[in-house]
């Protein structure tokens, strides 16, 4: 059977001396740059309820809910009794292990205090956030393909891979998989919706969109994915990851419904 060879790259981008910078840092790093711009092009949209400004102080806040977030949210969530008996390696976030459910809570909190602080409506920033997330997603989980990490399950399909350390049996690139429906088709379609500006007007719909959409394609791609030996398979057919996407679906057909039955942003209820 025709397989393709994993092309083996060094998860380590940059090394000066001591100090390596990993592609998976790199990711992270450039989801939010990237993300932050976006955003400002993004909120200088009517109804412009939110200012360039604001998306330029919110970015350390962001980070701060993304890393925190996401790393809390792998210790409890993922390997809650590894770092119960082992603590100090919850710090060791160089080493990978980040989950998105974690992260995003992360960035919701951070969020909601930011608008509370500065008196912001909520979901018309949201809003900007969720359009901007999806770049942040892609680069990540291309991060997890060239770590060699979060492997597809054993496949047959004609561009199987071989993943060194996994096996002689090629398996599904379920992480490019997942860049490809979280990452490119979730941007375009949110940018796609965005340029709309009754879209934009209705707050909390393209939020409702990333949730509901970002928990389906999730829902989706772990179809393809090994499940790590201490997570495995809850009960005959549901995956972790799916768990925590169930939620997500469920705020995400909230939120849309919402948005639809209330008055648009700028405009006076009937």
């Amino acid at each position: 059977m025709l397989v393709i060879p994993y092309p083996v790259i060094d998860p380590v981008a940059v090394q000066i001396g001591p100090i390596a910078i990993r592609w998976y840092a790199l990711a992270y790093l450039t989801g939010l740059i990237g993300g932050w711009l976006y955003a400002r092009w993004l909120c200088r949209r009517p109804p412009a309820l939110v200012t360039p400004l604001h998306i330029d102080d919110f970015l350390t806040w962001a980070t701060l809910g993304v890393v925190l977030g996401g790393r809390l949210g792998f210790v409890l969530f993922v390997r809650p009794g590894y770092f119960f008996d082992n603590p100090l390696a919850a710090l060791k976030i160089w080493q990978g292990g980040m989950s998105f459910h974690g992260g995003l809570m992360g960035v919701i909190v951070a969020g909601l205090i930011f608008c509370r602080r500065f008196r912001l409506p909520f979901f018309a920033f949201a809003d900007i956030l969720a359009c901007a997330a999806p770049i942040g997603l892609g680069l990540g989980r291309i991060a997890n393909f060239i770590n060699n990490e979060l492997v597809g399950r054993v496949a047959t399909v004609p561009w199987a891979i071989v993943y060194p350390g996994w096996g002689p049996h090629p398996r599904h690139p379920s992480q490019l998989y997942e860049a490809g429906m979280e990452g490119v088709v979730l941007f375009v379609l949110l940018f796609v919706l965005a340029l709309n500006e009754p879209v934009r007007r209705r707050l909390g719909l393209l939020s409702g969109i990333f949730l509901l959409g970002y928990g389906t394609f999730r829902t989706i791609a772990e179809r393809f994915r090994e499940m790590d030996a201490w997570i495995g398979i809850l009960g005959p057919s549901l995956t972790l990851g799916q768990l925590l996407s169930l939620p997500m679906i469920a705020a995400g057909l909230f939120l849309i419904y919402r948005a639809l039955r209330r008055p648009p942003a700028g405009t006076s209820p009937r």
